[in-house]
């Protein structure tokens, strides 16, 4: 009785000892520079936000913030590099929902897991995404634009950046609860799928509203909807497809990750410091600029998202048998 109440203790100290030097570990930190991995080519919104952190986060941390993007198969080269990184806060990435809910669904051999091979660190913002169809198409809403593609199953192209991604996804959900049937028409990318249903080529998108709303203001594209569960701040005259189609949401966000395995104490430093930046005034103002919404979060609240998007988009995927081909 005697022993198993010494090894107790002994495990209970050394438990103490362990948590006390990963909160020293945490004050300290950082000492050295941090690399931030975007796993997209430069230019879009992702890269965008993530060198709007980086400088506001080289300030606050007192070490240099360094954007590094790594694109390639789909986010995939990237995110697979932080996951095979040592959980030590120097190496992190800005994941989406597609790396981490929606490629291992669909991608066989995946370099990483969507879920368990990360630490979510925090939200960042949400992209503003849009439904939008050629002028020539007779519908000014949801509800018509249901009733004319029940009119004509099957003729009512619309347009993704390929099988699997996010305008994809957003087609065939809406497809599914709002009982239509659509002609698929994917494109290698979001931009040559714009083009083509600015030309009419196809006559319905569901893409961000960086790539859509120069289009919708020029009158060679009309803004349906957003896919967001609740109105955007960015466009609150704008419903949601949900207000037609009760319960559709797909809400495209941008999040902070770690490898797996960061100790408690800086996973809850790097959350206090990104949350900070990204309720900055000039931070909100120029991610609105781009259509992007700030948001912030918990760790536990995005881990609670990710598992969320990964067992609900992944089902779909599944049960559709999408995959990126």
């Amino acid at each position: 009785m005697k022993t198993t109440i010494r090894s107790w203790l002994r495990g209970v100290a050394a438990l103490a000892l362990c948590c006390a030097a990963g909160a020293a570990a945490a004050q300290d930190y950082p000492t050295k520079p941090i690399t931030l991995v975007v796993p997209w080519a430069p230019g879009g919104s992702t890269d965008i936000l993530a060198r709007v952190l980086s400088e506001r986060l080289t300030r606050s941390l007192g070490q240099p913030v360094i954007v590094d993007n790594k694109p390639g198969a789909s986010g995939n080269i990237g995110s697979a590099m932080v996951a095979r990184a040592k959980p030590d806060g120097y190496t992190l990435l800005i994941g989406s929902m597609s790396t981490h809910a929606m490629n291992p669904a669909m991608m066989p051999n995946m370099p990483f897991r969507g879920v368990e091979d990360f630490t979510p660190l925090g939200l960042l913002a949400y992209v503003t995404n849009t439904m939008v169809v050629h002028p020539s198409v007779p519908a000014n809403n949801v509800k018509e634009l249901i009733a004319y593609a029940r009119a004509n199953p099957g003729k009512l192209a619309y347009a993704s950046a390929g099988p699997g991604s996010t305008n994809h996804l957003s087609a065939v959900l809406f497809e599914k609860m709002a009982g239509v049937e659509m002609l698929h028409v994917p494109y290698k990318g979001g931009a040559p799928a714009v083009v083509d249903t600015v030309a009419g080529q196809t006559q319905l998108l569901f893409s961000a509203g960086t790539q859509t709303l120069p289009h919708v203001k020029a009158n060679k594209l009309k803004l349906l909807a957003v896919t967001e569960a609740k109105r955007s701040p960015l466009l609150p005259n704008v419903p949601t497809v949900a207000e037609t189609v009760p319960g559709y949401e797909l809400a495209v966000w941008y999040g902070a990750f770690g490898p797996a395995g960061m100790p408690p104490a800086l996973v809850t430093r790097l959350n206090a410091e990104i949350n900070k930046v990204m309720q900055l005034p000039e931070v909100k103002a120029k991610m609105d600029a781009i259509g992007v919404e700030t948001t912030t979060s918990t760790p536990q609240q995005f881990a609670q998202v990710l598992r969320r998007d990964a067992d609900r988009y992944g089902k779909l995927i599944r049960d559709l048998k999408i995959s990126a081909e």
